[in-house]
Formats: structure tokens, C-alpha cells, sequence
């Protein structure tokens, strides 16, 4: 029986996970590999930003694949995988009721705060090498806000960001449990990608700017208008714009910022809600 995940190492103080990974493809190691760090210094999200949290206040992973037959198409449904699992393993390791945490394309994890705001819990950030249509190996990062409390948030990011620490109202969580956890999630929904079965319902249902009107920075245009779904195929986002009415599909590459502009009342359940 081939182990899961087939290469495992704990740090304690990285410039970079991510960095750990890429070079552990590099050298041709086989099968998924993850680095778990306890600080990272020169952390990285989307276009490059900053991304840093105190010493063993996230949970900092990276984890590395070589997937059998994915098409670059969908190399997006990699990274949408491996967030449900952690989604999936957040919930559990800190005894949440399903669907309390939600997705807000394209690759942020985060709860419900107070007016409608969504509070951002975790960031994805994915990387993939190319065979012609195929997908060759890829790295696929997550930063979990674990055990951080709202006191010690930076000042500019505090209104918008949350730990499972803060969710469960001090509940401790382990941050081995959640690791744990994730891979024991991920391993069955890697099996299912690999053989054609992206689990699109699940990444469908948990988004949550879905029904909220939104603009998103395209770096050059801004695009305003109603959020109405998420294509399965793309992975795209799908926007019903707000100057004439027409579809547009928005893709994540192209995003520098989505923000929802449109807040929900206290009284009205977010779409999807299950």
C-alpha cells in the first residue's frame, strides 16, 4: 500500500514552505509531499503579497503533486480539492457545525462576521508546470489562521480576518489535529479528481459572495454587478454586469481583488445555505 502523503517534514522557522516543495519536484520526489512550518518569513499569497502570522499561530502547509492526467484546464480544481478538505477539517478539529465556514472565490476560506462581512479565515495559493495540455506537478499552500487571537491582528486587517481560534469562542485547536485531519480529507478527494470526479456540488454550494453584488479589480477595468455562479468547467466566475446586464466569466488569473459591495441583511440566510 503506498503511504499518504509519501513525503511529511515538520519546520520550525522557513523562509517558505512553498519553496520547500518546489524543490523537493524538483528532484523528482514522487507522490504528494507536504511541509508543515510553525513561522514562515517570507510567506507569499495571491500576485505575490505579504503573508505572515506569529510563530504557531497558522497552520502553514505546502503541499506537492504530481496528478495523473489532470488537463491544464483544470488545473484550478487542484487547488478547489485541496481547500474543501481543509474546509471540510477546520469544521471538525474545531467542533463547528457544518457549513460554517464558506469559500469566497476564488480561493480565500471564511466565516460570517458581523453585517454581512465575510471574515477571512485561510488563504490558498497554487502554482502548477505545465506538459503541453497536461498538468505536471503542482504546489498547492495554505495559511490557517489557528490559534490567533483578535487582540494581536494587524490593525489594518483585524475587521476582516478571523481564527478558529475566535470561531469556536476559544475552543483550543490543535493544529497537528487539523493537519491530520486535512490529509485524512484530501486523500479520498485526490483519489476521486484523479479518476474524473471533481466534486463541483460541494464547490458550488459553499461559495459565498454567490447572489451579492461584487466588483472585481482586473487590474487594468473594474467590473461591477451581481455575483450569479461559479462555472464548474472553468472554474470562472460569473458575474451578471451591472451596466447592461451581460454574463461575464471572470477568471481567477485575471483578478487582482474581488470585494463584495453588497451586504446581505441579518435576517436573510446567504445563498446556498445548507
Amino acid at each position: 500500500m503506498t503511504s499518504f502523503p509519501s513525503r511529511l517534514e515538520r519546520f520550525g522557522r522557513v523562509d517558505s514552505t512553498q519553496r520547500i516543495v518546489r524543490e523537493w519536484l524538483a528532484e523528482g520526489t514522487q507522490g504528494v509531499c507536504v511541509a508543515v512550518a510553525d513561522e514562515q518569513t517570507a510567506g507569499r499569497g495571491r500576485l505575490d503579497r505579504d503573508w505572515s502570522a506569529p510563530p504557531g499561530a497558522a497552520l502553514l502547509v505546502s503541499a506537492g503533486f504530481r496528478p495523473s492526467g489532470l488537463a491544464l484546464r483544470h488545473a484550478w480544481r487542484l487547488a478547489a480539492t485541496v481547500t474543501l478538505a481543509m474546509m471540510d477539517a477546520a469544521e471538525a478539529a474545531a467542533g463547528l457545525r457544518d457549513a460554517t465556514l464558506w469559500i469566497k472565490w476564488p480561493n480565500d476560506l471564511v466565516a460570517d462576521g458581523p453585517d454581512g462581512r465575510l471574515l477571512k479565515l485561510a488563504g490558498v495559493l497554487g502554482e502548477s508546470q505545465s506538459d503541453g495540455d497536461r498538468v505536471e506537478s503542482a504546489v498547492i499552500g495554505i495559511g490557517v489562521n489557528v490559534d490567533w487571537s483578535t487582540a494581536s491582528f494587524p490593525a489594518d486587517l483585524a475587521p476582516f480576518m478571523t481564527s478558529l481560534r475566535e470561531i469556536s469562542a476559544g475552543r483550543p485547536v490543535d493544529r497537528d489535529v487539523l493537519l491530520e485531519g486535512w490529509l485524512a480529507r484530501l486523500e479520498p478527494r485526490l483519489e476521486a479528481l484523479t479518476a474524473g470526479a471533481f466534486d463541483a456540488g460541494g464547490w458550488t454550494r459553499r461559495q459565498r459572495i454567490i447572489g451579492r453584488r461584487v466588483e472585481v479589480d482586473l487590474g487594468g477595468s473594474l467590473v461591477s454587478g451581481l455575483a450569479v455562479g461559479v462555472d464548474p468547467e472553468s472554474g470562472a466566475l460569473l458575474v451578471e454586469d451591472e451596466r447592461d446586464g451581460s454574463a461575464l466569466a471572470v477568471d481567477s488569473g485575471e483578478v487582482v481583488r474581488c470585494r463584495v459591495v453588497e451586504l446581505p441583511s441579518r435576517s436573510t440566510p446567504g445563498p446556498g445555505k445548507v
